[in-house]
């Protein structure tokens, strides 16, 4: 399975799939490019740490959706992967229908909440604030509804009365770091 990665950020989850390749956890599994819409984001700088191309592709001219020409460039740049696998690990910009019809089912997205509750921008900020008491982190489909696509797997992470923002926030990112590799997986395993 070919996995091209998306991230706008610092790159933490896509870390956690390229260490679960190193380990061989990936199973058939093969992460072949990264790809950020910031030039100066974290993620580039796994590609030389893992051997694994990273790329900057400008997604302008939209700043919050890929549309236009930056998603004529993307999809062309995609697909000149050959993608099995499209994930979405802090990749901050909603997909429009025809990146999505380029790509229809090959695009999955880890979102940090347990779907369909809160989804959007600060999903571990909204359930902090609503007070919930469990919350977690959700692995689904992507879809044209933003963070509203089948969901693949979730992990539940208790919110504590001595958890601050800060701490939530770091026991759903490790519940990411490991759902997200898993899931990686078993689709990998299930395409074989």
């Amino acid at each position: 399975m070919r996995i091209v990665i998306l991230g706008s950020g610092r790159g933490s989850n896509a870390e956690a799939i390229l260490q679960a390749q190193t380990a061989g956890r990936l199973g058939r599994g093969q992460v072949v490019q990264l790809f950020s819409d910031k030039a100066d984001a974290g993620i580039l700088a796994l590609g030389p740490r893992f051997g694994v191309p990273a790329a900057y592709v400008d997604p302008a001219p939209f700043r919050t959706k890929l549309d236009g020409e930056g998603e004529q460039r993307y999809i062309a740049t995609i697909a000149a992967c050959a993608p099995d696998l499209i994930v979405l690990a802090g990749f901050m910009r909603v997909l429009k229908p025809p990146f999505i019809a380029a790509f229809a089912g090959k695009i999955i997205n880890l979102h940090p909440s347990l779907l369909p509750s809160f989804p959007g921008l600060d999903g571990i900020g909204q359930a902090f604030r609503r007070g919930v008491k469990i919350t977690g982190c959700t692995v689904h489909h992507v879809t044209a509804e933003v963070d509203g696509g089948p969901i693949i797997d979730q992990t539940a992470v208790r919110i504590e009365e001595t958890d601050t923002l800060e701490t939530l926030a770091a026991k759903v990112h490790a519940a990411e770091h490991a759902l997200l590799p898993a899931v990686i997986a078993r689709l990998a395993a299930a395409q074989s």
